[in-house]
């Protein structure tokens, strides 16, 4: 039981009418030799490390190892509680989640990477978000998971999630497009709806630079979890209501990595370029490294 693409992924699903969610623990059995406990242990841990993550510091905020973020989550959360959020309930939560498994993983916090840590905040934050504004239990989010994780395995089979090879939009865009397809499913929507979204996510995102000031997973890197969040919901809301992209997933994903591949060395995690690369990012790497 295995896939390699998008479209071996959904005649998959139609062969054995069953749900992105279904295929994928199929597979990890498979593939991995577990059994079904085995699969519903790791997704309590993961699930469990997400919850921990994106409430600790709303909770109780802290500053980051380099000093370029913490408490952002919390006021964020403060400002929504305040009823002053222009984003509604679900987005304002989102992010906010997201920004706070940031923070944690600034602070050397344990985090899931998801498909990595400098884009961990998108998955959990869109899940969380809607688990407390539409009631969803944790089965429901496990099955989000594995939907994410299907999509995460072929981008890093066809494409890439990391940033140093084809720029932020395969860390923020490869899990927007993960988290996007997993709404779908929990939402009630078919495989070819999860793909679709899937598709408008990488699309929204492509060509975003990899650029982290001093070269820490801080800034802009939290804040661009907030725009995944803020994507994966929007391409999630595009493919329920049944608009369809007209590139397929497994053409937007190799139309990704070709664009990152073509990204200048400079703005592929270097801090060598974009926001990094500006007079102020600059001497904030030189005051953070004492030089």
């Amino acid at each position: 039981m295995d896939f390699y693409t998008g479209q071996e992924l959904l005649k998959r699903c139609h062969e054995e009418s069953l749900p992105i969610s279904d295929i994928m623990k199929l597979r990890e059995i498979t593939n991995t030799h577990s059994t079904e406990e085995d699969v519903a242990r790791k997704l309590e841990t993961a699930l469990t490390i997400m919850k921990n993550a994106a409430h600790k510091p709303i909770d109780k905020p802290d500053k980051s190892i380099g000093g370029l973020i913490g408490g952002e989550a919390k006021k964020v959360a403060d400002h929504a509680v305040a009823g002053k959020s222009i984003c509604g309930s679900v987005l304002s939560k989102a992010i906010s989640y997201s920004m706070a498994v940031l923070e944690v993983n600034a602070s050397m916090g344990l985090i899931v990477a998801a498909p990595t840590a400098g884009s961990a905040g998108v998955l959990p934050g869109v899940l969380l978000a809607l688990r407390d504004e539409q009631k969803l239990s944790d089965e429901t989010l496990y099955k989000g998971l594995l939907n994410a994780g299907a999509i995460g395995y072929l981008l890093m089979r066809n494409a890439s999630v990391a940033g140093a090879e084809a720029g932020c939009q395969a860390e923020v865009g490869a899990a927007s497009a993960m988290a996007a397809s997993a709404i779908v499913e929990m939402m009630g929507g078919n495989p070819e709806m999860c793909l679709q979204a899937a598709s408008f996510a990488l699309s929204n995102l492509l060509g975003l630079v990899c650029d982290p000031i001093a070269g820490l997973v801080e800034s802009p890197c939290q804040s661009r979890n907030s725009i995944g969040v803020a994507n994966a919901i929007t391409s999630a809301e595009l493919a329920l209501s049944g608009i369809t992209h007209p590139i397929p997933f497994d053409e937007m994903a190799e139309a990704m990595l070709r664009v990152g591949r073509s990204l200048p060395f400079e703005l592929r995690e270097t801090a060598m370029g974009g926001c990094a690369g500006t007079p102020t990012g600059c001497e904030l790497g030189c005051g953070i490294c004492g030089k």
